[in-house]
């Protein structure tokens, strides 16, 4: 096996590859990326498995002498970090494997290759979505994901497929994030429904180009995403989320729209004295056309007062976790917020100023701890 690359494209696709790699696995050669230039067309494959997810990446490469390597990812990804610019040589040469660019020159020992199990196929294509909205609905709706490895489903993102539209949505049972996209399906009716790891669907949203469509693969056990010459599967989560129709209706909510820049500065500049998960209280008044924030303890308190609409009611104190209000708010670009109240301990909703259904994060309201 011979090849030369540039030293860039070798960097890139290594570090897309070696994002599956686990940091620590009992079965050595699962921490190896596989390097294939047996194919056609002068292309250099790199992929890598682990026992949740598989990344397989396609780049040009000037093919030598085709042939298949097997070597440690992360021992690879950190000489590439360090390769002069320019081209690279790359070959097999006994049991070694070489990297060598502008006189600078690297070996690595070769895994065995009987060892290394196949990638897993992919599944089912049902569709595509648009790239970049498909990568800022995920980042939008993951902070709302749970992080307790004991209660797994929680720790996902739903994905359902439902005609032209895909819906993703997390929650932890302390706050809800939905988003709404279309999308293009292959069969008329394509539906689905199913559970993705947040983090996983994270990392492989955030490695996604910023143009073109990201054709969408499930089965019963997989999911799988394929883009601009790179194709990733991941594990599906066993179990559902909770459904957020019923959570998500609120009958006669006092209504407020608020600056979201403002309301998102005010937000961090009052937590400062917010020990711990003390609350961010915001109380609404119709008559001032204001919300006043306030955070903080005895004589450790911090306040600041912005312009905000209210409808529905007179005065309304509302209360929140400030970790979680802060996460809700940044997940949001639009101008301006609307902000649907049902009072102190109840749900409140967060949508953009129209109250469409595209975005939506709701939040519980915790009680009120200042006079």
């Amino acid at each position: 096996m011979e090849f030369r690359i540039e030293r860039s494209a070798l960097t890139e696709a290594v570090a897309w590859a070696a994002r599956v790699l686990p940091v620590r696995s009992p079965v050595p050669v699962l921490g190896g990326l596989l390097l294939d230039t047996a194919g056609e067309g002068g292309r250099l494959r790199i992929s890598g498995l682990d026992y949740e997810a598989s990344a397989r990446i396609d780049v040009d490469a000037e093919v030598v002498r085709p042939g298949r390597v097997l070597v440690m990812g992360r021992r690879l990804l950190d000489i590439c970090k360090v390769l002069p610019e320019g081209p690279v040589e790359c070959a097999v040469e006994g049991s070694r494997f070489t990297v060598a660019g502008d006189g600078a020159r690297f070996g690595l020992s070769v895994l065995p290759l009987d060892d290394y199990p196949a990638l897993p196929a992919l599944p089912q294509v049902r569709g595509a979505v648009d790239a970049e909205l498909f990568a800022s609905a995920v980042a939008d709706v993951a902070v709302a994901a749970g992080r307790d490895d004991t209660l797994p489903a929680l720790t996902g993102i739903r994905l359902a497929l439902d005609g032209d539209t895909m819906t993703l949505a997390a929650t932890d049972r302390y706050r809800f994030a939905v988003r709404t996209l279309p999308w293009k399906a292959t069969a008329p009716g394509e539906s689905a429904d199913v559970i993705v790891s947040a983090r996983r669907l994270t990392e492989i949203a955030r490695s996604l180009g910023r143009s073109g469509l990201v054709s969408v693969a499930l089965d019963a056990g997989s999911a799988g995403f394929e883009h601009a010459g790179t194709r990733t599967t991941v594990r599906l989560l066993e179990g559902r989320l909770p459904r957020h129709e019923k959570l998500f209706t609120m009958t006669d909510p006092a209504v407020a729209v608020v600056d979201r820049a403002r309301l998102t500065e005010a937000v961090k500049r009052v937590s400062v004295v917010a020990d711990g998960d003390s609350p961010v209280q915001m109380t609404f008044s119709r008559a001032d056309a204001s919300v006043l924030l306030r955070a903080g303890y005895e004589d450790d308190v911090a306040s600041q007062r912005l312009p905000a609409d209210l409808e529905g009611a007179e005065e309304l104190t509302v209360a929140f976790n400030p970790g979680y209000l802060a996460d809700a708010l940044a997940s949001f670009t639009d101008p301006a917020l609307r902000l649907l109240l049902l009072g102190a301990g109840q749900r409140a909703m967060i949508t953009d100023e129209a109250g469409t259904d595209a975005h939506r994060h709701l939040l519980m309201s915790v009680k009120p701890q200042l006079a």
